[in-house]
């Protein structure tokens, strides 16, 4: 079987604080009264070879290119750039700016407008709207084996994040952007939800006797889809560094780390800033889909993940990443492919890699599809 092709993405986000009113919602609505956020603006690219300054300086000319973007809206009155500032208009407004400044191959901009609430702009134009929300539960996994810490009852701070693909929601009339789809539908939506898995214990939900990740994204999913034909995806986070997402057919799970790492670039020009001796603390998540075990009711244990996985994570953590034997340079683009050709190697379920040298800014590689964006 022929290798899927690997597809490199390089991602930046930029803050900006600004005051907004909503007019276009309904009388009474709080978001029509003056209120303010600390937005985050984000952007995926697959930007030409030659387009940055040198092979693997990629993420410093997008990363200057969104600050440039969305520097008119910090400290503005969002209203006077954009009529109805809702966060999908703010994504378009900003997209325009990129494309306008002559950023090349955008895959995605994103605008969040809070931790909990967001959109993302895809490379078909559509708008995916996503809102978090957490619950408090126990649960317990009775078909693991023996001793596993799993299988004794335990408790998490569940969050869960709904996707919604509002070109796919019925009644989308063409050239109507506004509301056919907002936050407040997707909050009633989940409340009655809520109200069932709170402060509960999930194997005494109906449907959830074995209750992972995996499951509850597919019990959510079902209970979700007939009355929201546009959802996407669902995504559980189990804690903060671990999850799942389940668009009604594929099953993904993802682990998170953190390394602490020194580098130097090679390629980049003798007297550049990135060709001296610096680091990061850098986000690593390895993304991983395959089939639902049946009795399991898991793709991988997300133990297994960590414990295969801990000796290629000892290469990189607390080590200089130019001196590791078989990596062409120490960017984001290139540790990434190194870690996911080396994670494969013992976890062939990985088909992604996600590495931020700072928050939202760094390099994807996927041999599949990347599936959906998670909050920065």
């Amino acid at each position: 079987m022929t290798a899927a092709p690997l597809h490199t993405t390089y991602c930046a986000s930029s803050g900006f604080e600004a005051a907004c009113i909503v007019g276009a919602l309904p009388e009474g609505h709080r978001a029509r009264r003056l209120h303010g956020h600390s937005f985050v603006a984000r952007l995926r690219a697959e930007p030409p070879a030659g387009w940055a300054p040198f092979p693997g300086g990629e993420v410093a000319p997008l990363r200057e290119a969104l600050e440039a973007a969305v520097a008119p809206l910090d400290y503005a009155f969002l209203n006077e750039k954009v009529p109805h500032p809702t966060d999908e208009n703010l994504a378009r407004w900003v997209r325009a700016r990129l494309l306008a400044a002559g950023v090349p191959g955008l895959t995605q901009v994103g605008v969040q407008s809070t931790r909990h609430s967001g959109v993302d702009l895809t490379a078909d134009d559509h708008a995916h709207l996503w809102r978090r929300y957490s619950f408090q539960a126990a649960h317990q996994l009775p078909n693991v084996p023996a001793g596993h810490q799993c299988g004794r009852m335990h408790g998490h701070g569940f969050e869960v994040i709904l996707h919604a693909d509002t070109d796919l929601q019925p009644g989308h009339p063409a050239g109507a952007r506004d509301f056919v789809l907002d936050y407040d539908h997707l909050d009633a939506l989940w409340a009655p939800l809520h109200a069932e898995l709170d402060h509960a214990c999930l194997n005494d939900v109906p449907g959830l006797a074995n209750p992972t990740s995996e499951v509850l994204t597919r019990w959510l999913w079902e209970r979700l889809k007939p009355q929201l034909p546009a959802l996407s995806w669902v995504t559980v986070f189990e804690t903060g560094s671990s999850g799942s997402n389940y668009d009604g057919e594929h099953f993904r799970i993802w682990k998170e780390f953190t390394l602490d790492s020194a580098l130097t670039l090679r390629q980049a020009p003798g007297d550049h800033r990135l060709r001296r001796l610096h680091g990061h603390t850098y986000t690593l998540r390895l993304h991983l889909c395959a089939p639902l075990h049946e009795v399991l009711g898991w793709t991988v244990d997300f133990g297994d993940v960590k414990a295969l996985f801990n000796p290629i994570f000892k290469r990189l953590d607390h080590h200089p990443l130019h001196e590791i034997e078989g990596l062409a340079d120490a960017d984001t683009g290139n540790v990434a492919r190194w870690i996911l050709a080396q994670a494969r190697t013992v976890l062939p379920q990985v088909d992604r890699v996600d590495l931020e040298e700072t928050r939202g800014c760094g390099a994807i590689v996927c041999a599949g599809p990347a599936g959906p964006a998670l909050p920065v």
